[in-house]
């Protein structure tokens, strides 16, 4: 059996399916079988709708691993308010880097000033 045409919701051919299954219609499908010289008309439906948790979900709620490794956040010298709140922390004068703890990267709201591990100099 071979697929020759699929439609989407609203094309020709598909007014009296989307009457019949509404928003649930994803699209139709004509299907040919040589060997009985038959046409399947066949949808495609929306059966359910349910949450599920894409990857930066995840990675927004790290394990307990995650959260006690230590990375590099890089804070400018003129945001004297945000350097005060991470002298706590490890200070790479030759890399100009901080460094700390995940979790507190996460606490302070620093994920967008991380910096890779390819950009970090080893000591």
């Amino acid at each position: 059996m071979m697929t020759k045409t699929t439609l989407k919701p609203g094309q020709k051919g598909t007014k009296r399916l989307m009457e019949k299954y509404g928003e649930r219609l994803i699209c139709v499908h004509y299907r040919y079988d040589k060997q009985t010289s038959r046409r399947y008309t066949t949808v495609e439906l929306v059966e359910e709708v349910s949450d599920w948790e894409t990857p930066m979900t995840r990675i927004s709620q790290p394990s307990e691993f995650a959260t006690s490794r230590r990375v590099a956040v890089r804070v400018d010298y003129w945001e004297a308010e945000l350097r005060q709140q991470v002298k706590t922390c490890i200070w790479r004068p030759r890399q100009k880097l901080w460094e700390m703890k995940y979790k507190n990267v996460i606490v302070l709201g620093l994920e967008n000033r991380l910096v890779g591990e390819d950009e970090v100099v080893p000591e």
